[in-house]
């Protein structure tokens, strides 16, 4: 993902889930990114994306940094280097989306699901499947 800031720098983020390890397909979108951002002088960003609870493995965001340090690719802004964008861990920033969620729901153009995640899933197949 790339986007210029207001004062026209090129910025480039990578958000891996802190799943386990990293695998080559990290490490590739990484490599992109950093390159796009430093090509341009930009700003290479890390945000840690660990809005999927169940799947979270404990130690994995040091083998994310620790991974990404091997390999050369240093963020300038993320977790635990700070940056004037944050918070760069997805589930801190949730109170930042909460009200514009509540706005599409206000407009009609979102609900709220109470769905368990059998019915989920089901929908789901039946998407695909019919």
């Amino acid at each position: 993902m790339s986007y210029k800031r207001p004062q026209g720098k090129r910025v480039t983020r990578f958000a891996p889930s802190p799943t386990g390890f990293m695998h080559v397909g990290n490490l590739r979108t990484a490599l992109y990114e950093y390159l796009v951002a430093k090509n341009d002088n930009g700003t290479f960003v890390l945000r840690i994306e660990d809005t999927d609870r169940e799947r979270l493995v404990e130690g994995a965001v040091d083998v994310i940094y620790n991974t990404m340090k091997t390999a050369g690719l240093l963020h300038d802004e993320g977790p635990d280097v700070g940056g004037d964008f944050g918070p760069y861990v997805q589930s801190e920033r949730l109170e930042m989306y909460k009200p514009y969620a509540e706005q599409l729901v206000k407009e009609g153009k979102a609900y709220r699901c109470f769905c368990s995640k059998e019915r989920l899933a089901e929908i789901a197949e039946e998407s695909v499947g019919g």
